[in-house]
């Protein structure tokens, strides 16, 4: 996969931009190192290096980052700062430990709750009320930094909804980790553009209630990312989506809910890991 083909030259721009500088400003709009890395490829050409200070919030390309199926469309991500993260949360499905940063979407009570624990210190909906722009999130959370890319979403008579659903993005340890959220639609050109480079994808593989398996396996396609941790299984069995891929795809099945992933161990081929309870 091209991106692949990049890492020395990414590890060596991580590496240079870990050196000490002065503390991040926090007030300032974070820049994406996965949108800046998929927007210079082939030609490796890296805009604003200005703002390189402020990639040093994700660019420790050496960490690793934890991340366990919990259900349903809940994973807890653990960085190497400490920062815990529950995506999907709804309440139901309890994280080991209370998380710093919780995710939303709205499609259903299984991917929300309006009550959550007060000792959670982000809260991030994946949909805004009243706002024909969607939901809009640039947050640092210690060594993470978080964003989201706004998507349609299916009402219950039918009709698309606009940006009702989010994909949230975390930028940490070098990598780029994306969650699919409740996606209803193929992405456009413009929301491929949004995302950029995503190393781990977390995607639903209900085969219908999000999107039926052959359009979510073209999504899983264009966005080439190397490690692929499905989610959100109800009804066809996960070799259905499995399935959709030829041989430029492996597939692992764990014994484990737990994946520690770094920007060194990603897998060559892009692999669809099929995480314990999924």
């Amino acid at each position: 996969m091209p991106h692949l083909l990049f890492i020395p030259l990414l590890l060596a721009v991580l590496a240079a931009v870990t050196a000490p500088r002065p503390a991040f400003a926090q007030t300032e709009t974070p820049v994406s190192q996965c949108q800046m890395i998929a927007r210079s490829l082939p030609s490796v050409t890296f805009a604003a290096l200005s703002a390189l200070p402020a990639l040093r919030v994700q660019a420790k390309g050496d960490e690793e980052v934890r991340i366990t199926y919990i259900g349903h469309s809940t994973f807890f991500i653990e960085t190497p700062a400490g920062v815990t993260i529950a995506t999907d949360y709804n309440g139901w499905f309890k994280p080991p430990a209370l998380p710093t940063v919780v995710t939303m979407n709205k499609a259903h009570a299984s991917h929300y709750t309006l009550s959550p624990d007060p000792g959670i210190d982000h809260v991030l909906h994946g949909w805004e009320d009243g706002s024909a722009e969607g939901a809009d999130h640039d947050v640092v959370v210690g060594d993470t930094y978080i964003r989201n890319v706004p998507t349609d979403i299916r009402g219950w008579g039918g009709a698309m909804e606009p940006n009702g659903n989010s994909i949230f993005i975390f930028e940490v340890a070098g990598l780029c980790i994306g969650h699919l959220g409740h996606l209803h639609h193929e992405l456009t050109e413009k929301q491929y553009a949004q995302i950029g480079r995503l190393d781990v994808l977390m995607v639903p593989v209900d085969g219908g209630l999000t999107m039926g398996a052959e359009s979510m396996s073209r999504v899983v396609q264009r966005l080439r990312s190397a490690l692929i941790l499905p989610m959100h299984r109800r009804g066809p069995p996960i070799s259905h989506f499995l399935s959709m891929f030829g041989k430029g795809f492996d597939a692992v099945t764990s014994d484990s809910a737990t994946i520690t992933v770094s920007i060194r161990n990603l897998p060559k081929r892009p692999t669809v890991h099929i995480l314990s309870g999924v």
